[in-house]
């Protein structure tokens, strides 16, 4: 296991591949940790590095206290690929991942030369909205949520398996403190006027089943970038990494190669 000590913070990440390939850094959701691209990195194609990393207060990455500003997990993840020397990396985020490549895009481009918009949007929901969540989240525990975030997660064939309670149990065992504090970032952040600024290629995928970030959203959000693409993984939820990683990683790879980067 590695840890980037970055000062006020230290991450931990994972890279595989080749150490010396074209880098490709993935950002996960809110409530999951680095395990979130298990069953899609087999899948793609080889000769790249793949680095993956637990964001604040997520997975064995250190907890700060809550709130976190999306200003704050931009600057972790920019500071990450500085401390691994990382430039021109395609970059896909999920969630809250996607909002931090939004961030890290409008901020240094310099890092990322395409990236992958996964399930997110330029603003995710309302404040009211998180307000609600964090306090049910300070008096019951990520617990007293779980089951309906499930139902936003995943679509209900999925729901049945036995892979399904291993992803519950990541979900309720991520610390409160940075659940509260990730859900805090996302309610204070709307990218719609930087993100319609942007100019490099970027890649959106939904879920149809998606509760969370719909697909009308995530389509709204890429389409702010002139050129864009979009991809509905039909039959999947909030993470169709997850439900459907074989359709997952062919869409990734053909925009790897789309963009040069294998």
């Amino acid at each position: 296991m590695r840890i980037a000590d970055l000062g006020d913070i230290k991450l931990h990440y994972r890279i595989d591949g080749n150490p010396d390939g074209r880098p490709v850094v993935f950002a996960n959701s809110l409530g999951t940790d680095l395990r979130l691209w298990d069953q899609v990195l087999p899948l793609l194609p080889q000769g790249l590095k793949y680095i993956r990393y637990d964001k604040r207060g997520h997975g064995l990455s250190e907890l700060t206290p809550a709130p976190y500003s999306m200003g704050t997990l931009v600057r972790d993840v920019e500071r990450l690929m500085d401390h691994l020397a990382v430039k021109d990396a395609l970059f896909v985020g999920l969630s809250i991942g996607g909002m931090i490549a939004q961030g890290l895009a409008i901020k240094r481009l310099d890092l990322i030369r395409a990236m992958v918009l996964s399930n997110t949007g330029a603003k995710i929901g309302q404040p009211a909205m998180w307000d609600e969540r964090i306090a049910a989240v300070k008096a019951g525990g990520i617990e007293a949520l779980a089951d309906g975030i499930m139902e936003r997660w995943f679509a209900a064939p999925f729901r049945k398996t036995e892979a399904f309670h291993a992803w519950r149990n990541m979900l309720v065992r991520q610390p409160v403190e940075g659940y509260m504090g990730c859900s805090a970032a996302i309610s204070g952040t709307d990218f719609y006027t930087p993100t319609s600024g942007l100019r490099l290629p970027t890649l959106g995928i939904a879920g149809s089943e998606d509760g969370s970030t719909p697909p009308d959203l995530v389509r709204e959000t890429v389409a702010l970038i002139p050129g864009s693409q979009f991809h509905l993984i039909r039959k999947a939820g909030h993470l169709p990494c997850v439900e459907q990683p074989e359709e997952y990683a062919a869409v990734l790879t053909k925009f790897m190669q789309e963009v040069g980067h294998v």
